[in-house]
């Protein structure tokens, strides 16, 4: 097992000195790159003047600015802010919000959640049942009740009815959460989640015209439209939120990952106006929430990350290099084993294929073969940590850091190049 000492810029280093370049962003987290001193003296600075105080009924700065800060990054009404200590407790906390303002608005039946297949959502109960990836979940059944799957937007795999057009594509898989409102009962259902671009499964961007038609069935049926940014937050689209990007407003934001690049957990779910006016009068309350939520030193470093962000102009860098960034990756498309190379923003998945022409894929056993006895070992020995994954199709992902040019596209690509021809050669 490697052990990883230090990271640098764009690099980490294991216990005997060698380095590779990060491609993933340690686990779609390190926006702003490693060895960031600003960021390690931020938590030093507030470990030394609070370092813990919970938020349950009393607050600190830190948690007041960033909750600002938060709200004003996100779009339309989505101004109150519940901190967690990751994405996964966030969903938890939006699927219980959801449950709980239905039940307080006279609708206590809606409770169900419609996410999409192989979509990766966290490992607690609740998370866990709106994550789409069935061995993730089948050592842990039954489940919290009221899950239920509906297609992604690979394109790639689309019906052969809909694979001539992309836009069509998108409109019939949105079309399916529909159906499945419709079948389940739009009385029993009360959240759509999804995220912007689908990360298991290897990088599934919206077509076309898909979120808004999502957003337009939600409407129609009285259901709540939950973006999960946990990855493709805080710059990895181009934007604080990529769903500013795509200009659809969903009712809840649930993020993590990037808002501190990792230097300090932390993750928040971000919900409209309108989900806490039940809460206004009376003695209401959300009976929920977390020791660590907000924590003060996390929420001081995720605040000098922004302003890290902002001062570099991390986001223009995404957006003015993004086209490169896909330009240099689809070069691999000479390569007989690559089949698709899709994405967006510092966010892209490399589908591996058998045949390119039938877009045959791998087996399972020969897809163990490929990417755990192979690929996984032979692209970190080669200089380059990024990840090989099969929840789905075979792909290899990459999220870089956000600081990232033509520079680092080029050393991905040659790597990727001399690897995936290696691979090839063993089939």
């Amino acid at each position: 097992m490697p052990v990883i000492v230090r990271g640098e810029g764009h690099y980490i280093y294991d216990e005997n000195g060698k380095r590779y370049f990060d491609g993933l962003s340690g686990l779609f987290v390190v926006q702003v790159g490693h060895g960031r001193k600003v960021l390690a003296e931020a938590a030093k600075d507030q470990a030394e003047t609070l370092a813990f105080f919970p938020l349950w009924s009393y607050a600190h700065k830190p948690a007041l600015d960033l909750a600002e800060r938060l709200a004003n990054y996100a779009p339309g009404d989505l101004n109150k802010v519940f901190f967690t200590t990751g994405g996964g407790e966030a969903v938890e906390s939006a699927w219980k919000l959801a449950k709980q303002y239905f039940k307080m608005t006279g609708q206590p039946m809606k409770h169900k959640v419609i996410s999409r297949s192989i979509a990766y959502h966290g490992t607690t109960q609740g998370a866990l049942s709106i994550t789409g990836i069935p061995f993730a979940r089948m050592p842990f059944e039954p489940l919290v009740p009221g899950g239920v799957k509906v297609p992604n937007t690979n394109f790639y795999r689309a019906p052969q009815y809909v694979a001539h057009d992309e836009k069509e594509f998108g409109l019939w898989a949105a079309n399916r959460i529909e159906e499945a409102i419709l079948f389940e009962g739009a009385d029993s259902v009360a959240a759509v989640f999804l995220e912007p671009v689908q990360n298991s499964g290897g990088c599934f961007p919206p077509p076309p015209g898909y979120l808004e038609r999502v957003r337009e069935i939600c409407d129609t049926y009285g259901v709540l439209f939950v973006a999960d940014e946990t990855i493709t937050g805080f710059g990895r689209i181009g934007d604080i939120f990529a769903m500013n990007r795509y200009g659809v407003t969903p009712d809840i934001i649930t993020c993590a990952k990037g808002m501190s690049s990792g230097y300090s957990p932390i993750g928040a779910m971000i919900a409209s106006d309108k989900l806490f006016e039940p809460f206004n009068s009376g003695t209401a309350m959300f009976p929920h929430g977390y020791t660590f939520g907000g924590h003060p030193v996390s929420a001081a470093v995720s605040m000098a990350n922004l302003d890290l962000m902002e001062s570099e102009h991390l986001l223009e860098n995404v957006r003015e290099n993004e086209n490169a960034f896909r330009q240099t990756l689809e070069k691999l498309n000479d390569l007989p084993i690559v089949g698709n190379v899709r994405g967006d923003g510092y966010f892209y998945g490399i589908e591996l294929v058998k045949n390119k022409n039938t877009r045959e894929t791998f087996n399972a056993d020969e897809s163990e073969r490929l990417l755990r006895g192979f690929l996984s070992r032979a692209l970190f020995d080669n200089g380059l940590y990024c990840r090989a994954d099969d929840r789905g199709d075979p792909v290899v992902q990459l999220a870089p850091p956000l600081t990232c040019g033509q520079a680092e596209f080029d050393e991905i690509e040659q790597i990727l190049r001399v690897t995936l021809t290696e691979a090839w050669a063993q089939l």
